[in-house]
């Protein structure tokens, strides 16, 4: 029994080494696009064939690092808003996107979830994600509606926004080589690349205001189904 617990203890330790490790690759060399499963493994202390103990694949090593990504975000925003109330919607606005530009590396994996990881694995791991990763987003949308004047339904479309947005303009802000060079060519093409945090904010900022609108107001029945 001792035994079994030690081996458990040791597969989650090495299973969050590696994640440790993409995380940081990621960050140096400029999104997850860029990895591999051998330098991730080599980052992490591992032999090379040491990854495919944890994960079956690639994709399945970054649908964890999204879910991970999921549940840190959560953390992020249920921490800001603990023992607040009243918010108002421009303040709900800057709470998702300080919280969400915070995490690069998921701000980066949410556009490759749906165009391909979510695909590349097999039906029972997109189901533990997608569980998992509902589970942290409808943690948000609670806190928030119960910290702030927004309905359960308008944080939902703020969060969907929220993500959306995040995910297109993280992959803008961060060019491959060739836009980079024609970037620096010609630079009035490449403000886009370079104000991440600030466009998100004032995009999110009308979103709230917007759909205060039109969405309808809170309900004393409004409530997170399920």
């Amino acid at each position: 029994m001792r035994e079994r617990a030690r081996s458990t203890e040791d597969k989650t330790l090495r299973s969050a080494a590696l994640l440790d490790a993409a995380e940081a690759l990621a960050l140096e060399l400029g999104g997850v696009r860029h990895l591999t499963v051998a330098a991730v493994t080599e980052r992490a202390g591992l032999h090379r064939t040491g990854a495919r103990r944890y994960y079956a694949s690639k994709e399945d090593l970054l649908l964890e690092l999204a879910e991970r990504g999921w549940a840190q975000w959560r953390a992020a925003l249920v921490a800001e808003v603990d023992g607040r109330s009243g918010l108002r919607a421009t303040e709900v606005a800057e709470i998702v996107s300080r919280t969400i530009t915070r995490l690069p590396v998921f701000c980066d994996l949410l556009a490759h979830v749906p165009m391909r990881l979510e695909g590349d694995v097999d039906i029972e791991r997109a189901r533990r994600f997608k569980t998992n990763s509902f589970a942290e987003h409808d943690a948000m949308v609670g806190a928030l509606a119960e910290a702030s004047d927004l309905s359960v339904p308008q944080v939902q479309a703020l969060i969907a926004a929220a993500g959306a947005l995040a995910a297109g303009f993280w992959q803008v802000a961060h060019p491959m080589p060739t836009l980079a060079e024609l970037y620096r060519q010609v630079p009035e093409w490449g403000h886009v690349a370079l104000d991440f945090e600030p466009r998100l904010t004032m995009l999110l900022r009308a979103t709230a205001l917007g759909l205060t609108d039109a969405v309808p107001p809170r309900d004393s029945g409004d409530k997170i189904a399920g």
